[in-house]
Parts: structure tokens; C-alpha cells; sequence
């Protein structure tokens, strides 16, 4: 088994409405060999993320990825996938057979993107990630059990994402389009520039079905408003604000937890992350805030690599981590 350990290879796979990203590592270091990236995201059926779409696109990738090092086993794999909690029940059907069929692979751990995001930005330590992007959400464990706050999506949550603060700019646009308080001349004069006359967005906006991303796609322009804009910048501490308060639902409670900010939209910068700090050591002092150090897919070849050593410490959820195969380990 040692000698196994030590020269076997783990998958780690990360899922997303961008597309699918694929990388091999080894096993006793949980460091990437080798990675590619596929553009076509995993389309979602009746049952949920369809797993014959995600192993028409997986399987072939990683063939190609582990042929160099074909005579090293495969000794687990890691899935992470957006969706996987509300919409992975076709997948952790299918999946761990399929892996172990192709390649006899038998551990297998089947994650919320949330989870791998997590493990890839502090690995297992107690603590909490804000993942931040068109939505947000925030996870949070204290090895026993996860936390989690928002990611509710644009209609219900997700506040202090890039879809919030794209919304309260142009909110504040046509109030100044109308003559309203609150409004903003500079948000006004760059949503035209963006999107046409402002009497015509809503027709511009409200028929897309892709609304979150669109209303996300003027977050940065409120950040680059912000410096000279007060409308502008209280919306950016606005959204700080949101952001540290999903953070303190999340962190587990005591000193030494680790806060952790991953994803696009914290690199608006300095108009978004001098309140976004202000906040959180308001509301979490004890906490200490940590750069990332990996992605979702570094997270992902981390579980598989803690799973192929039994060395696995983040909790099993029914519907954020589920594990398999971990009776043989």
C-alpha cells in the first residue's frame, strides 16, 4: 500500500457553467502533473447534471492526460461541480461506477464547487470561504460539520456579488435618469455607454436569461467609479458589508479560524477590499483573513490525494461532499 500511495495518481475535476477543467496529480502530494480545459459546460437534463454528458468529455480527457504515466495506478478522483447540491443526484449515481470501470477506481468524492473551492483556498482547516463571482456564497467547517451562507442566487441573494453590485449601479443610473435621489451621473453616463439609451435597458435586460451574468458585467464599472463617485462607493461598501455578514454566518465559532476570499469578484481591488477588510474585522476579530492558496481545481486534486491516503478530514455531507469507496482505505 505504501508503495502504492507513493507512486499512484489522483484526478481531480472541476465543473462549471464556464466548462470543465481536468487535471492529474500525484497522490501522496496532491501537486497537478498535468491539466486541460474543456469548453463546453455539462449540460443539465431531467435528472439533473447529466453524467453522460459530463463522462462523454472526462473520460477521453483524462486518458490522454494519464498516458504518459500509464504504468502508475489511478487511486482516486475528486469531482467538483456548480450545481452538485440541488442537481448531482444523477451524477453520484453514476459516476463512482463509471470511474471504476474505466479505471478501477473505487475512491471517488463527489463535491458542491463551494467544498472544492474551499479545500483549495485552506485546505482542511477550520475557517471560512467566500466564493464571489456573478453569485456569491459562503462555507464555512469546523472539521465537524459545514456552514453554509447565501448563494441564493440573484433573485433571493447573492448579495455583495458582481450581479448585486452591477443591479444597485444601474438602479442608481435610472435614478439619476430620472431625477430621483440617490442617482449617479457617472454610473448613468457608463451604463449608456454599456448598454444604449437608459429608457431602453429594461428591454435590453429583461428578456436575457442570462440576467445575472449581464447585470454582473457592470460591477466594474461601478469600481471604476468608485475613486471619484460617492454613489458609487457606498455601493462597493454596501456590498463589503454583505459580504463580511455571509462570512460571520458561516465561520465557525472560536478564535483561529482562517477567512479565505476566492473567486472574480475580488479582483475589482482596493474600492471593494479596504470595506470588504473594514467589515470583516468588525464582525470577525478573531478570525485571520489568508490569501487562497489554490483554485477549485488544486481543491479538487487535494480531496482525491486526501481520500487515496485516508488522510481526509473535511466533513461528508448528503449533499456537499459524499464519499465512496472509503471502506477500502
Amino acid at each position: 500500500m505504501v508503495n502504492e500511495q507513493s507512486d499512484g495518481l489522483v484526478v481531480g475535476i472541476d465543473s462549471g457553467g464556464s466548462g470543465l477543467r481536468v487535471a492529474l496529480g500525484e497522490a501522496a502530494s496532491g501537486v497537478v502533473l498535468e491539466s486541460v480545459s474543456l469548453r463546453e459546460p455539462v449540460r443539465t437534463g431531467p435528472g439533473g447534471i447529466s453524467a453522460g454528458h459530463f463522462l462523454e468529455q472526462v473520460l477521453p480527457a483524462v486518458r490522454d492526460l494519464a498516458e504518459p504515466f500509464r504504468a502508475r495506478p489511478l487511486l482516486a478522483v475528486g469531482v467538483g461541480a456548480a450545481g452538485m447540491a440541488t442537481l448531482g443526484d444523477e451524477l453520484r449515481a453514476e459516476l463512482p461506477a463509471a470511474f471504476a470501470e474505466a479505471w478501477g477506481v473505487r475512491r471517488v468524492a463527489l463535491a458542491a464547487d463551494a467544498v472544492t473551492a474551499y479545500a483549495g483556498a485552506i485546505g482542511q482547516r477550520a475557517g471560512v470561504v467566500v466564493a464571489g463571482g456573478t453569485g456569491l456564497i459562503a462555507l464555512g467547517t469546523d472539521l465537524t460539520s459545514w456552514r453554509r451562507a447565501d448563494g441564493w442566487g440573484h433573485l433571493l441573494g447573492d448579495c455583495g456579488s458582481g450581479a448585486w453590485i452591477g443591479r444597485a449601479g444601474l438602479e442608481a443610473a435610472m435614478r439619476a435618469h430620472d431625477g430621483r435621489r440617490g442617482g449617479s451621473a457617472a454610473l448613468l453616463a457608463g451604463a449608456e455607454k454599456l448598454f444604449g439609451p437608459a429608457a431602453g435597458l429594461p428591454g435590453v435586460l429583461y428578456p436575457r436569461t442570462d440576467r445575472p451574468a449581464v447585470l454582473a458585467s457592470f460591477a466594474p464599472e461601478v469600481g471604476r467609479r468608485a475613486a471619484e463617485d460617492p454613489v458609487a462607493a457606498g455601493i462597493l461598501a454596501r456590498a463589503g458589508a454583505h459580504i463580511a455578514e455571509a462570512a460571520e454566518a458561516a465561520c465557525p465559532a472560536g478564535p483561529g479560524a482562517l477567512v479565505a476570499l476566492t473567486g472574480g469578484l475580488f479582483k475589482m481591488g482596493e474600492p471593494l477590499l479596504v470595506p470588504l477588510r473594514d467589515a470583516l474585522g468588525e464582525l470577525l476579530p478573531r478570525a485571520r483573513t489568508v490569501e487562497p492558496a489554490g483554485d477549485p481545481l488544486a481543491g479538487a486534486v487535494a480531496l482525491a490525494s486526501a481520500l487515496a491516503s485516508g488522510t481526509l478530514r473535511l466533513p461528508e455531507d448528503a449533499s456537499l461532499l459524499r464519499l465512496f469507496g472509503t471502506e477500502v482505505v
